[in-house]
């Protein structure tokens, strides 16, 4: 693997890479956002299934509880695309790092808040509704800094080896469910069951503090998106398309629009199938316990990182549309198998299906960041991006673990099975008839 040094020093031409230094720091800021977006919405899926439902949700039915947790999840995505709409705006008018700031700051504040809220029990219906509040900020949060985080490591990055590169902060999304996990799992091991219910759980959301303060003090130093300040160079301070929205621009050619939310949508239901419902799946409707489950999909994400980061950079020699098309293909296949497994009620089988999952989901992932950015050009690509990432989040990975539950209690998993395939498929029709856009100057993107 090549270290940042050599990715920059071989950039030439007009998206010329920033120095070495700059290039790490914009590379580790972008990771500390994504790591840290994905920490909070992987910690939340762990504890929804397990002991939201109870701590703020009244009712005596347990699938009830279950539901009305996964549903609040499902609201932090209601605000994720109004927050790319803002930020996405903002980033395209007045530069990507300070949007980065803004988000992280938002972010990190609304996650550890959660940590010390009060419960139903304490003060009633209120708690419910504070919740509510919170996972809305983050979303709305989380809705300018995903696009972002990916744009500022595309824009800096070497054109040849920008997959490779911007799968990176792409992977923050595994790298994140591994740290949540594994901040669940030593909790669990080292409380008591009603300790980890009374105060532990409340330590998974404080610890977004330090990493809120790390993250915030990294992206705070890093330089503007020289592909931005070149973009800005050409546009005169009063021309009619600076006043323009960036959204608006964005969405006047739909086409970059659809293909993006129609390959997002597989991938986006898929990474929630095999890191969250497949947590209340095992636990609720078979004899899993809890702790057996979420090492499973803490080392699937493993497997899920080590598939972006293999994908991102197989894209740069085959192309993001082979990169892509191979692994949707396979997850098509493996959905019947991934369920058969876990039907065994064996320990061993759902390591093997959760983690062969992830696997492939992170190969179709990877190549995905690249790709949505090399779709627009600069001038809207903050607006263009944040709309596809986040305008997935509303029809798919929201409505997913969701929908997931309801299927299986009303019609049984062969329905579970028939939504993933037929998401899948649909992801695989978007990418194959969308245009190969490898290694494209993304000053000359039209």
């Amino acid at each position: 693997m090549a270290s940042p040094v050599d990715a920059v020093s071989e950039g030439t031409g007009k998206n010329q890479p920033a120095a070495p230094s700059g290039f790490r720091r914009v590379l580790t800021g972008s990771m500390a956002g994504a790591i840290l977006e994905w920490y909070d919405f992987a910690i939340y899926g762990v504890l929804a299934a397990t002991v939201l439902g109870p701590l703020f949700f009244p009712g005596e039915d347990g699938i009830t509880k279950l539901l009305l947790a996964l549903a609040t999840q499902g609201l932090g995505f209601v605000a994720r695309p109004l927050g790319g709409i803002v930020f996405g705006h903002l980033g395209d008018r007045f530069g990507r790092k300070p949007m980065l700031v803004v988000t992280f700051l938002l972010l990190g504040t609304a996650t550890a808040a959660i940590g010390v809220l009060p419960t139903y029990h304490d003060v009633g219906i209120t708690a419910t509704v504070l919740l509510v509040a919170l996972r809305l900020v983050q979303g709305f949060a989380l809705g300018g800094e995903f696009g972002g985080a990916v744009l500022l490591v595309s824009e800096y990055g070497e054109p040849k080896r920008r997959g490779f590169w911007a799968a990176w902060p792409q992977a923050g999304a595994p790298a994140g469910t591994v740290l949540a996990t594994a901040m669940i799992t030593v909790l669990a091991l080292t409380t008591s069951d009603a300790a980890f219910e009374s105060w532990g759980w409340r330590v998974a959301f404080l610890f977004a503090l330090p990493l809120l303060i790390v993250g915030f003090w990294i992206r705070k130093g890093v330089e503007e998106s020289p592909v931005f300040r070149e973009a800005q160079s050409h546009i005169a301070p009063q021309t009619q398309e600076k006043k323009k929205s960036s959204i608006l621009l964005a969405l006047s050619r739909p086409r970059q629009v659809l293909h993006g939310l129609g390959m997002r949508l597989g991938e986006n239901i898929a990474f929630y199938i095999y890191t969250t419902f497949v947590i209340a799946y095992a636990t609720s409707f078979f004899g899993f316990d809890r702790g057996d489950v979420v090492l499973a999909v803490t080392f699937a994400s493993v497997f899920q990182f080590v598939g972006m980061i293999g994908g991102g950079a197989w894209s740069d020699r085959v192309g993001r549309k082979t990169a892509m098309l191979v692994p949707t293909a396979v997850l098509i296949a493996w959905a019947p198998i991934f369920f058969w497994l876990v039907h065994f009620e064996s320990v061993p089988l759902l390591w093997i299906g959760v983690c062969v999952g992830a696997f492939f989901h992170g190969m179709l992932a990877g190549p995905e960041a690249a790709w949505i950015t090399e779709l627009f050009p600069t001038r809207y690509r903050y607006a263009g991006a944040s709309l596809v990432f986040q305008g997935s989040s509303i029809i798919a990975g929201a409505p997913a673990p969701f929908i997931a539950v309801w299927l299986i209690e009303n019609f049984g998993v062969g329905m579970v099975i028939g939504y993933l395939v037929v998401t899948m498929a649909i992801t695989f029709v978007a990418v194959a008839t969308s245009k190969e856009t490898k290694g494209v100057d993304l000053n000359a993107v039209k």
